[in-house]
């Protein structure tokens, strides 16, 4: 019972349990191929698990997506292994105009904003990647605040990743997901996190990040992403320090993965004839 307690008051689960049962769409062993595998682009074409993850400014989305990837066993393997993989939104910022450019230099123009991004490039990557096609996701360059010439190769993937300020917003996008999660994370804490970030990883000095932060990013927030809060099918406080909400989340992706749980021997984590392991600890991976 305590351990039950412990659980729910680490993360919110919403409707989770009736929001998969509606969706599944993987419900093959990720060791077998499934029966309507095509080619695409050269790879094998798959039907990926989408994942949203969103959240106000430095609330830790993508530290929470990088501990999903540890936990599965993905951050050390090469691209075209990965069965894992993450998008920032970031890389679907708009082009700015030449005024919009000479806005962003001075800290006031509003990255926040919806219409700060291109919702229908965001879209049309997630349907390639859900038709199993491999694409190029832009890289974007937060010094100059453009899309920078490089681009990294999302392949073929079990699971995708999608981490966004905005990520629930358009709701063409947001009806993509399998699972919707929600980085919750206190407005004091993520202001703290993003000052010095912003200073020391992204040439701003500290009078432009708060005006920045008091002008646009709050109350865009507040606005804009807050209300798709009520979206999520989890709700993660305290983001990546939330060690129980993050277990819990990496053990639901693996039964997704999987037709039914294998039968775990006592709770140490080993794991029955398929030699499969579901402690759910850093070392269980999707390797096998």
């Amino acid at each position: 019972m305590s351990a039950l307690l412990k659980s729910r008051a680490a993360v919110n689960w919403g409707n989770l349990g009736l929001g998969l049962t509606r969706r599944y769409i993987f419900t093959y062993k990720m060791s077998e191929k499934p029966t309507d595998f095509s080619v695409a682009n050269g790879f094998e074409s798959k039907t990926p698990f989408l994942i949203g993850v969103a959240g106000g400014t430095a609330s830790g989305k993508s530290t929470v997506c990088q501990r999903i990837m540890e936990k599965l066993g993905q951050q050390q393997k090469e691209q075209t292994e990965r069965r894992v993989v993450c998008i920032s939104q970031d890389s679907f910022y708009r082009s700015l105009t030449p005024s919009e450019r000479l806005r962003a230099e001075r800290g006031q123009f509003n990255f926040d904003h919806p219409d700060a991004f291109d919702d229908k490039k965001l879209l049309t990557t997630l349907k390639d990647i859900l038709a199993g096609k491999k694409v190029e996701v832009p890289e974007y360059d937060y010094i100059s605040n453009s899309i920078s010439e490089r681009s990294h190769t999302i392949y073929p993937a079990d699971v995708v990743l999608i981490e966004g300020i905005l990520v629930f917003y358009f709701p063409e996008v947001r009806e993509l997901f399998h699972m919707k999660l929600f980085v919750d994370t206190d407005s004091d804490t993520r202001l703290a996190r993003r000052v010095p970030r912003d200073i020391m990883e992204r040439g701003r000095d500290l009078e432009q990040v708060l005006n920045q932060y008091m002008n646009f990013v709050k109350p865009a927030f507040e606005e804009f992403c807050l209300p798709t809060k009520k979206f999520a099918d989890v709700i993660i406080p305290r983001g990546a320090d939330n060690l129980v909400a993050i277990d819990l989340i990496v053990h639901h992706i693996w039964d997704i993965m999987y037709k039914k749980r294998p039968r775990v021997n006592g709770c140490n984590g080993h794991a029955d004839e398929d030699g499969r392991r579901m402690s759910g600890s850093s070392e269980d991976t999707l390797s096998r």
